[in-house]
């Protein structure tokens, strides 16, 4: 009887030191995790104050240019912003359509003036080859190199471009040229609809505003194309399809059905705020970005667009385990006030 007592004690005896070793293993990452996410946030402030160093090279001249800043007056009409990580091969491609249909349209519209912000994200490959040549071709007042030099992910060279560009309209898009251009007209209406509405609101001023001062994020979508895509995608990717849309409604709420095409069209002044605010990096920073225009009191409108898929596409398994970790971070890193949001 006291042997099986003896032997109970000892049970219980392990299972409370088994309890107390995940307790602290559990609240250890707990910390590790609100520490990793403050980092963030400490470093995002030194980087909102820091001055840029940041430069386009002249290829033709090798002289170099100094970055424009999302704070300066406007001097394009639209800046076109492509995040590129070991693009080479379907980079070409992309720019000869965008430069194509810029061209057309800056021959046909005496006030339509562009440029194009290749973003080289730290590629491995020859990309800032394949983009200094379209710089040499069209000039560097119309088609801009930013080399970040390493990879830090689609979000910061979509954030580094945004906040070097020089157009009263900002709009992002992949180098797999998945979206058709033309499209952007699409969008670019809806801004100039939402800024003639506000314009008759308020009657009060006497000075016309530029379509930079408005603020308004209009988001491509291919949430038009989900039955087509159900039919012909494997179940499990549907299944990582419909939970990722879950863990984006419970992170950044209702609101746009597709966060995560890349063919999105900002204001001046709503890029501003958008991207001196946002933090993540790489996967989710569309989702912050949704997230921060509720914040902000920023409009948004998504507007159905046509979208191919293109092959090569760089999203892995490793990449969702991201994608639902930067997530998280949303939720806990503005839920506790551990980011702040700067209007």
């Amino acid at each position: 009887m006291g042997t099986m007592a003896g032997l109970g004690d000892s049970a219980l005896s392990f299972s409370l030191l088994l309890s107390s070793l995940v307790l602290i293993a559990a609240l250890g990452v707990a910390a590790f995790f609100l520490d990793y996410i403050r980092r963030i946030g400490c470093s995002h402030s030194i980087q909102r104050s820091a001055a840029s160093d940041s430069f386009f090279e002249d290829p033709s001249s090798l002289a170099k240019v100094p970055c424009p800043s999302i704070f300066d007056p406007a001097e394009k009409y639209i800046s076109l912003i492509i995040p590129a990580y070991n693009e080479e091969d379907r980079l070409p491609s992309t720019l000869d359509e965008t430069l194509n249909y810029l061209q057309h349209r800056s021959a046909a519209e005496k006030s339509f003036s562009y440029e194009v912000l290749i973003v080289d994200d730290g590629s491995r490959d020859h990309t800032s080859r394949v983009a200094f040549d379209y710089v040499r071709k069209y000039k560097i007042d119309n088609v801009r190199v930013l080399l970040l030099g390493k990879n830090h992910g689609k979000g910061e060279a979509i954030r580094k471009g945004m906040l070097h560009s020089r157009g009263e309209l900002l709009l992002m898009l992949d180098a797999d040229g998945a979206t058709k251009l033309t499209d952007l007209e699409k969008l670019e209406s809806q801004i100039q609809t939402f800024a003639k509405s506000a314009k008759k609101a308020d009657s009060s001023t006497d000075c016309s505003p530029r379509l930079s001062d408005f603020e308004i994020a209009v988001f491509g979508s291919r949430a038009h194309l989900e039955k087509q895509a159900l039919a012909t995608r494997k179940w499990y990717r549907n299944f990582l399809m419909k939970g990722f849309h879950l863990v984006v409604l419970l992170a950044a709420g209702p609101g746009i059905r597709d966060t995560q095409c890349g063919f999105k069209m900002f204001t001046r002044s709503a890029a501003r705020k958008l991207f001196t605010n946002m933090r993540l990096k790489r996967w989710c920073f569309d989702v912050e970005l949704v997230y921060l225009c509720k914040q902000l009191g920023i409009p948004m409108v998504e507007v159905a667009v046509n979208w191919t898929e293109i092959p090569g596409s760089k999203v892995r398994l490793i990449s969702i385990v991201h994608m639902l970790f930067e997530l998280v971070m949303i939720r806990v890193g503005y839920g506790l006030g551990i980011w702040r949001v700067y209007s």
